[in-house]
């Protein structure tokens, strides 16, 4: 059951569209090695608004994955990629229904 999760929106500087869709791909194989990101969806909001939808059991995993490799490599291209600082909202899950 997941009660903990995260929305980040990501706007990507002109040109750069294509480099933030390749570096949201690539956060897959990161976030696959955190047993406590029950769920991981990386999306396209917009023709250059982007965005991460993840959800953990509780406060514990939540804070796990905001330390984890791709926290580290949002913050680490955050000035070379997006136009304006990420914006992650903590928010809590009321309902879901995930695979088993």
């Amino acid at each position: 059951m997941v009660t903990k999760a995260l929305f980040v929106r990501l706007q990507a500087k002109p040109g750069r569209e294509a480099d933030v869709e390749r570096f949201l791909r690539d956060g897959l194989s990161i976030v696959e090695q955190e047993p406590a990101t029950t769920a991981w969806f990386a999306v396209r909001i917009g023709p250059s608004t982007f965005g991460i939808f993840d959800a953990f059991p509780d406060e514990a995993g939540r804070q796990a994955h905001l330390s984890g490799g791709v926290a580290r490599a949002l913050k680490e291209q955050a000035s070379e990629l997006f136009s304006e600082p990420p914006s992650i909202g903590e928010i809590d899950v009321l309902a879901s229904k995930l695979p088993k």
